[in-house]
């Protein structure tokens, strides 16, 4: 009887796997069509997931926005169409290489600006190190 419960939660946790993988398929009619498709889906943040492209996202946001683009490339927009209406819909977040704006200068930048403060502390840690081993003489 105490092995039943635990069958049961076996197939339930397979079938909810299943459940949550709605995922369909594209079929585009023309290979370039596809090709341009599968760009912008790399090119493009998952806003649920933030470390991982549209393409490969499981979360049901990506699935949307994997349609949504998928529906503009159908409707003949261009690859700066689409990336111009998600821009304006999430802002630049979404777009793994944001453009270099007044607002986005410390994500290209702050990451040297880290490391030079970082060789100051190191610098002026070991001058204080030496100094007081000195001292201690």
């Amino acid at each position: 009887m105490k092995i039943l419960p635990a069958i049961l939660l076996f197939i339930y946790s397979l079938l909810s796997n299943f459940a949550y993988a709605n995922d369909e398929p594209v079929i585009f009619e023309n290979k370039n069509l596809e090709e341009r498709y599968y760009f912008l889906i790399e090119e493009i943040r998952c806003l649920v997931c933030q470390n991982q492209s549209l393409a490969d996202s499981n979360a049901p946001l990506a699935q949307d926005l994997r349609n949504e683009i998928f529906k503009m490339i159908q409707a003949n927009k261009s690859n700066i169409e689409i990336m111009e209406f998600l821009v304006e819909r999430y802002g630049d977040f979404i777009l793994y290489r944001p453009p270099l704006k007044k607002n986005t200068w410390l994500l290209w930048f702050g990451p040297f600006l880290f490391l030079v403060i970082g060789f100051f502390v190191a610098v002026f840690v070991i001058k204080k190190q030496s100094r007081e081993s000195q001292e201690n003489k």
